[in-house]
């Protein structure tokens, strides 16, 4: 079976976007055209909607609200194969091989950083992933790293040294010391023995350990920054890759039905995937996370609790023009007996139609009918309102009808494996066994 949350995500997902379940009723103020807006439902790892609405609310924010103005940096870290089970079904694991990461990265930004004093921080974003661009399991971490480090003095103002000397070796140095630290660790946890963690050490190459940090945006350059973190919160699966084969079967399989096309060749040389749906379905299943684990935290500098957070994230941001101060006989002036302006909202949160706007260029609010403004009138959850509504629009009022969940047939299944049993024959030789550890094997998975 499947956990609960992964359960719940795929029955959000059959309510996403569906008139009958509910929605907002959004009316023009000038020719009175009304527009009726259905609910999302939010999901965090199989609707591609919400998926992609997230993923351009986390770029924005972090651009307009987090992100000081200084360069940054992308740190791609992968481990090897036998490792990444580990990191895809213990969280406690995931984050261990993170903060060594962050350990690696901090000390060489200090020693990049000419001016900086021994105790100078970073500021780092860092995303975990669970997917590889064709639909595959391939836990990695992507991180938005400020490329330099901040420091403070008692009595100064805060300070940002620029690491002007990160060389391609200091990045060699960090792949080095990330493998030996992630090696031990999983050994004094008892994940690997001390024999198989010796022999990972020394495998020719890097081992499997995979660090890159060729990625650089520059201080200015928001719109690179925006679509850099956009491309660190990107959804497992883009829906414009997933096609339908049609009635025509597929000489791969007779039962595939559909082709996701890749980004770009695997390792393999492959250009798409053929796939039944439920093998789509069960790849999908296995990139929903956890509930309450956090896609994306924010690291030194950056913390949410770090002292030197509010300096780091206004400096060099450009200050805002505040507005003269009302004279005493101003008509726009306040009166003393006027009740307070209501207190901002957090920069966390996009209004719905800004973000919309940001992400397609489009104002949701705008009216088709004369171009004027519409305006949210009410929200229906209410089925009698609801039905009542889209039969008088001529709209299906009813949500698609969904079949109950059937098992396996496991008759079927047990006739099968009965067919397949092999027979013993004395007279033949026993086949010489291969040692050969396969790390390709997607069983390793299926803990």
């Amino acid at each position: 079976g499947l956990p609960d949350w992964v359960e719940r995500d795929f029955r959000g997902y059959l309510e996403c976007g569906i008139l009958a379940h509910g929605f907002a009723r959004a009316r023009c103020e000038g020719c009175g055209h009304e527009r009726l807006i259905p609910f999302s439902c939010k999901s965090r790892g199989i609707c591609p909607s919400c998926n992609a609405r997230r993923m351009c609310e986390v770029a924005a924010h972090l651009t307009d609200h987090v992100l000081p103005h200084v360069p940054a940096r992308q740190w791609v870290l992968s481990v090897p194969k036998r490792l990444r089970p580990y990191l895809h079904h213990d969280v406690r694991v995931a984050g261990a091989v993170l903060q060594i990461f962050l350990r690696a990265i901090r000390t060489t930004l200090r020693r990049s950083s000419p001016t900086a004093p021994p105790r100078a921080q970073l500021g780092a974003v860092s995303f975990f992933h669970r997917f590889g661009s064709s639909l595959n399991v391939h836990p990695h971490y992507h991180l938005v790293v400020l490329d330099g480090v901040f420091s403070k003095a008692d009595d100064s103002e805060i300070a940002f040294h620029e690491a002007y000397d990160l060389t391609p070796d200091r990045i060699a140095q960090v792949e080095s010391v990330v493998r030996k630290r992630v090696l031990r660790y999983f050994r004094r946890q008892g994940l690997l023995d001390d024999l198989d963690a010796a022999g990972m050490l020394n495998w020719q190459g890097s081992g499997g350990f995979s660090v890159d940090a060729s990625v650089r945006i520059e201080a200015e350059d928001r719109a690179g920054i925006e679509r850099l973190v956009r491309y660190c919160a990107r959804p497992p699966f883009a829906l414009e890759r997933l096609h339908a084969l049609g009635s025509t079967p597929s000489l791969a399989s007779p039962e595939s039905r559909l082709v996701y096309r890749f980004p770009k060749p695997d390792i393999h040389g492959r250009t798409e995937l053929l796939l039944t749906p439920l093998e789509l379905l069960d790849a999908i299943a296995k990139f929903v996370p956890p509930p309450r684990v956090h896609r994306h935290r924010y690291h030194g500098v950056l913390a949410p609790n770090a002292r030197l957070r509010p300096h780091a994230v206004a400096f060099g941001r450009p200050e805002l023009v505040s507005e003269p101060p009302a004279t005493e006989g101003d008509a726009a002036s306040p009166s003393p007996s006027a009740e307070p302006a209501p207190a901002p909202a957090s920069p966390a949160r996009i209004r719905w139609a800004v973000l919309l706007a940001r992400i397609y260029d489009v104002l949701p609010l705008l009216c088709p009918a004369c171009g004027g403004e519409m305006r949210i009138l009410a929200f229906l959850t209410d089925p009698p309102v609801v039905s009542a509504i889209l039969l008088h629009l001529d709209l299906p009022h009813k949500p698609p009808p969904l079949a109950p969940a059937r098992g396996p047939p496991q008759s079927d299944l047990l006739a099968g494996l009965l067919d397949q049993t092999p027979t013993f024959d004395p007279t033949e030789p026993e086949p010489i066994p291969d040692f050969e550890f396969d790390q390709s094997t997607p069983d390793d998975f299926d803990l």
